[in-house]
């Protein structure tokens, strides 16, 4: 058996005015405007299954048509509102947010330190140190982070991008290219004992002291291509140990392919 036929929904003209205003305004809410619309589609829906049609009207379920034609019939234009949401009320006024990023955007911070901390903005704001950070991170400010960048003098560095990047992205045929870089000192370490594997209901055990074995360089040269790596460390790190690492090279790509490297100064 169907069910009762609703009670029509009647508008004064001030709440249909108010209702087209809401339905149009894009600085409204989403969420507003949209029952706004749910709300002057009852109005002009009647007869057989009104909600239905207006759910397929608005695109929504015919559940949600119900509860907002049922919260404008009780409480009018003030029942389209959110209730108050439980919790503690907020604290931090909209006056103190703006002073706290205003602050980091146009100072460097008090006394001897370079960047604001979470501490010290908390102490000249009168805040929290979690609330502080809490407002950096909605704003996404990180005075404790510094990018660098550089403008290059060199007249003819438009051309050698482009043949780095060149060989980057579109490498000749028979060819192989490879990014060639080092990195020294460092430490070689090794564990007082040898570690012990993990195992069922164990998990992997090594001892928390070390011993210092000097310092090594690690020389590798990364195929851009497959992702490979060729690489060779040594004790030390001169123009000596470079040429060695150029003939291990050498000796590991097959003869019948063009070498191209790419690496620093």
């Amino acid at each position: 058996m169907p069910g009762p036929k609703p009670v029509p929904l009647l508008l004064t003209d001030g709440e249909r005015d108010a209702l087209e205003s809401l339905a149009r305004k894009r600085t409204a809410s989403q969420s507003l405007a949209q029952r706004a619309r749910i709300v002057l589609a009852c109005a002009e829906e009647s007869g057989v299954a009104p909600l239905t049609r207006v759910a397929v009207r608005t695109g929504v379920s015919r559940e949600m048509v119900r509860k907002w034609r049922v919260r404008f019939m009780e409480g009018r234009m003030a029942g389209l509102t959110d209730a108050p949401r439980p919790g503690a009320p907020r604290k931090i006024t909209d006056e103190q947010v703006e002073v706290v990023v205003t602050r980091v955007l146009t100072e460097k911070g008090r006394g001897q330190d370079t960047h604001w901390s979470t501490r010290s903005m908390a102490g000249e704001a009168g805040l929290s140190q979690s609330s502080v950070s809490r407002i950096w991170r909605a704003f996404g400010l990180k005075p404790h982070v510094v990018e660098t960048w550089k403008l290059s003098t060199d007249p003819e560095f438009i051309a050698k991008v482009r043949d780095v990047v060149g060989l980057y992205m579109s490498p000749p045929e028979h060819a192989l290219v490879l990014a060639v870089d080092e990195k020294s000192q460092i430490q070689a370490l090794d564990r007082t004992a040898p570690c012990l594997p993990i195992l069922p209901t164990t998990p992997a055990r090594m001892t928390h002291d070390y011993v210092r074995h000097g310092t090594t360089s690690l020389f590798a040269a990364y195929d851009v291509g497959s992702g490979s790596v060729i690489a060779q460390s040594y004790r030390r790190h001169r123009h000596q140990e470079f040429l060695r690492f150029l003939k291990v090279i050498d000796a590991a790509v097959p003869k019948d392919l063009d070498l191209h490297l790419v690496l620093d100064n």
